[in-house]
């Protein structure tokens, strides 16, 4: 333990890495664009620049805490420096806030007011970048870049893609694709990430809100939207509510209140996902082949694969997704003229991920040449929709999901949160239904927030091997490992973003621990009020199996490539 003295109040440090953090224990909210805690310190923006009593000024983000530093977060000196960072970085920068998509919840944006920056003295003289919208996820605008660094380090550090990267040198220098392609035209996988970490519009999502819109419009549409399990936790703190708390009933509500004729819960999709990754997940043990079974929930992740390890494609779950198997069972339903009444039917996904939207548009995410699922929102554009609907959500008394396809178990809500899916799959190997047997799979090492969980269970005789991951570069270790034969697992669980949905690429991007915390306890905490536990004990699963989707099940619910 050591002390420094922060602005003449003294102050304990234990293992903090950086000046930064012990400022900010304090209780001091210090200024920084580019610093992060989940990724290498890069030192760009120098916002966090602090004075100490000698007068040398430094970034506080890059400087090891010393016992006996005396240090000024807020000084003339800084004042007048931070606010010229601010105004240099305007000065290079897109300023057409008030039509931008970021307006509002941008962090300059932010900063610029919180230091009183109302005028930009100098002219931009950068050259007008064309705007990249190559990818189905995501959009870039180079001109509203100020060289943070933050997608770079987020694309690289926590990804292991590498689709960004900078350029040129000085004045010039810029953020781009190597040999500056488009974006569609890399290894990006649409996560989403970089737009999470970017702190001001130079990422953003590629919007489809305008489309939704439209489609309300339509009497002659009907218009059926699922809700995904993330969604629910990462909505009401917009409007006051308590951090991850779920908020699913009052989701169905502004829905209906906006138009939506049908509202599901892809619970229930991902409970039909259980259902069919469980039985093959058998039959492969059983036979002994295409092991480890990859699961094939998470499209960033099947893009991963495809990119990086088609040798592994095969090991790939042949599941549709919950929102492929959701769009699909919806799809056939309204096929008979007797339940579509005359109109055509358009399926809204609402995902925490922007990798849904490319997702939508595979080939393997159609059936009889109609493409399923026809639009793809985020938790950001569904919030954004609210908001321009003028309803006031928290005021809104919660409603139940539609049937036949909004009633889904426990177990399908765990999709939300990393190894989610694997705990789903336990739950459905086992014949017992108590209290006790849940807990034992809950405590297996499928929870927690580790990036790479590994842990073995006994099943028919047999001791099954599995590891859940979190995070791409993760899963390309784990995939290094078990190309090299230093690995044996039977169940590969992978979900492209750490923690899981909770934290897609399309979820409301400022959120700290306690957040992301509070997402993850949401989701448990849903499960743990759900009265149907398991996918296989869902009275609405076993009713669908035996009438509606004999003889459809495979066509409706399965890849038949990637």
């Amino acid at each position: 333990m050591g002390t420094m003295i922060i602005d003449g109040r003294k102050v304990e440090f234990t293992d903090e890495k950086n000046v930064l953090s012990v400022i900010r224990n304090a209780g001091i909210n210090i200024p920084t664009l580019c610093y992060h805690s989940e990724v290498s310190t890069f030192g760009a923006c120098r916002l966090c620049t602090v004075e100490d009593d000698k007068g040398r000024t430094f970034a506080s983000c890059s400087e090891e805490p010393r016992d006996g530093m005396v240090i000024y977060t807020n000084s003339g000196k800084i004042k007048k420096y931070r606010k010229l960072i601010v105004e240099l970085l305007l000065a290079a920068h897109c300023r057409d806030c008030t039509t931008c998509v970021k307006s509002g919840e941008c962090n300059l944006q932010a900063l610029a007011h919180r230091l009183g920056v109302t005028s930009v003295r100098f002219e931009n003289t950068r050259e007008i970048r064309p705007i990249d919208d190559s990818s189905p996820a995501i959009i870039r605008d180079p001109n509203k870049c100020i060289l943070c660094g933050d997608c770079v380090r987020a694309c690289e550090e926590l990804q292991g893609i590498g689709a960004l990267g900078f350029a040129f040198r000085g004045t010039d220098a810029m953020v781009m694709p190597a040999f500056d392609k488009k974006i569609a035209e890399t290894d990006c996988v649409n996560c989403g990430q970089c737009r999470v970490f970017c702190p001001t519009g130079a990422i953003s999502i590629r919007t489809h809100m305008d489309e939704v819109w439209e489609a309300l419009a339509d009497p002659n549409i009907r218009v059926v939207a699922q809700v995904a399990p993330a969604v629910r936790v990462a909505v009401g703190d917009n409007y006051g509510l308590t951090k991850g708390r779920s908020v699913m009933g009052k989701i169905v509500t502004v829905l209906h209140r906006m138009g939506f004729d049908e509202v599901f819960d892809t619970a229930f999709s991902a409970d039909l996902t259980v259902m069919e990754e469980s039985a093959e997940f058998l039959n492969r043990v059983q036979a002994g082949i295409k092991l480890p079974l990859l699961t094939s929930c998470c499209p960033a992740w099947v893009k991963f694969v495809k990119d990086q390890y088609p040798e592994y494609l095969d090991n790939l779950s042949t599941c549709r997704s919950p929102q492929g198997m959701m769009s699909a069972l919806v799809k056939e339903y309204y096929r008979d003229p007797k339940n579509a009444g005359g109109k055509k039917t358009v399926m809204v996904s609402i995902m925490p991920c922007t990798a849904k939207k490319m997702e939508a548009k595979r080939p393997n995410s159609f059936t009889k040449g109609e493409q399923d699922t026809d639009i793809v929102i985020t938790t950001t554009e569904l919030i954004r929709m609210i908001d321009n609907s003028g309803i006031d959500f928290a005021s809104l008394e919660p409603e139940a999901s539609d049937i036949p396809f909004g009633f889904g178990s426990g177990g399908g809500v765990l999709f939300g949160v990393t190894g989610g899916v694997t705990e789903a799959v336990l739950r459905r190997l086992i014949p017992e239904h108590n209290k006790v047997a849940l807990d034992a799979i809950a405590e297996c090492g499928v929870r927690g927030d580790d990036p790479i969980k590994e842990f073995t269970i006994p099943y028919g005789g047999t001791q099954l091997n599995i590891c859940v991951v979190s995070g791409l570069i993760n899963a390309r270790k784990v995939m290094e490992r078990v190309k090299a034969g230093e690995a044996n697992y039977h169940l590969i669980e992978v979900m492209a973003c750490r923690r899981g949905c909770i934290m897609g690429g399309g979820q409301p991007p400022r959120a700290g621990m306690r957040t992301k915390a509070a997402r993850t306890r949401g989701i448990y905490s849903a499960d743990h009020m759900a009265i149907i536990k398991k996918p296989d004990e869902n009275p609405m699963i076993l009713s669908l199996y035996d009438g509606f989707l004999k003889g459809k099940a495979h066509e409706l619910l399965h890849n038949k490539s990637y």
